[in-house]
């Protein structure tokens, strides 16, 4: 396992914000259980400490950039500095969202309707993001996410006030489309790797990682489509699991994503104003992991190695035993004469 290559495309921000998913969810389920009766925020604890790295990281990124004005020019420090400032507006938007929802849950003195109004505003505005990071080849998975999902959250909200009363199966519609158009992605995502498994001309450094990837999304994809089918169950007393134990699919997606973070690639340079990527900031803070970087273990087995030293001293047997037979031959020895002759 080399720990260099381990390392050199993780994407921190990603890990971050599915970590606190992952732990938010797992306390919200049991919440919903009655296992533990916190006060909703401190259930909502993971999403804070979210939401402060973001405003941390952008403050800090932004008091850099304003007191190191040369730093504007270097390649494309613009465009990602740009960027940062609009997925904190995107952010400013969410944390409006969760504190109106979390104080809804606890008091339930407000219309569901306002509370999901900074969750739409911001998929309309994550539409126009979208357009632009396709322009400046940026990452927009959350943007993505919320512009695709705007019709979704209308529909959660109105069936929350009890607008209508719908089947939550029937809420669920958009989302249903939603994981359909997936799941053709994960197939066609399948199948090119199989090709490509099959293909004698690919080099195999890029066959494993088609091949990583196919897998990593179907344990993505496949566990959220079954948590989102047993929600739906569940909100309509179809059937009587805990939240706890409809929440494992979800569980495993998030640990998928945490998985795949290691090899996202991206992030932007400008958070907390490191300017190069993380694994590089890691080890210029602390030079003493570049030598653990630059190892690589092996798991196999010594018999391997011991074969391969037996058959070294081998051939160095063989080797000695026919330099005995070399015999020194007379040779004539010719001088040069090199004569350099006038222009």
């Amino acid at each position: 396992m080399n720990l260099k290559n381990l390392f050199q495309d993780f994407n921190p921000s990603k890990f971050l914000v599915f970590t606190c998913l992952l732990v938010f969810c797992l306390l919200f389920s049991l919440r919903l259980d009655g296992t533990i009766e916190w006060s909703y925020w401190v259930i909502f604890l993971p999403i804070w400490l979210w939401k402060v790295m973001v405003i941390a990281g952008a403050l800090v990124g932004s008091y850099v950039w304003w007191k190191n004005p040369h730093y504007r020019g270097e390649g494309d420090s613009y465009v990602q500095y740009k960027a940062m400032v609009m997925c904190t507006g995107l952010h400013m938007l969410l944390l409006m969202f969760e504190i109106l929802a979390c104080d809804n849950l606890e008091t339930n003195n407000h219309s569901w309707i306002l509370v999901f109004i900074p969750l739409m505003f911001m998929s309309v505005v994550s539409i126009s993001i979208c357009i632009w990071a396709v322009k400046n080849e940026r990452a927009f998975e959350m943007e993505l996410f919320c512009s695709v999902n705007i019709l979704q959250f209308i529909f959660l909200a109105l069936r929350l006030d009890r607008v209508f009363q719908w089947s939550w199966v029937i809420v669920f519609i958009p989302i249903w489309i939603v994981m359909c158009v997936t799941l053709i992605g994960l197939l066609y995502a399948i199948v090119l790797a199989i090709i490509l498994l099959k293909s004698p001309d690919i080099i195999p450094e890029q066959r494993r990682g088609n091949v990583s990837t196919a897998v990593g999304y179907f344990f993505l994809v496949v566990p959220l489509l079954v948590f989102e089918i047993l929600l739906a169950n569940r909100l309509d007393h179809a059937n009587q699991f805990k939240f706890s134990a409809i929440t494992v699919p979800l569980l495993m997606s998030l640990i998928t994503l945490i998985c795949l973070s290691f090899g996202s690639k991206g992030g932007n340079h400008w958070w907390f104003g490191v300017r190069k990527d993380f694994c590089q900031f890691v080890l210029g803070v602390c030079p003493f992991l570049q030598e653990y970087g630059n190892i690589s273990y092996s798991l196999h087995s010594n018999d391997s190695d011991n074969d391969s030293t037996t058959s070294q001293h081998v051939k160095t047997k063989s080797s000695l035993k026919k330099s005995d037979y070399i015999v020194d031959q007379p040779r004539t020895v010719i001088s040069v004469l090199s004569i350099e002759m006038p222009d």
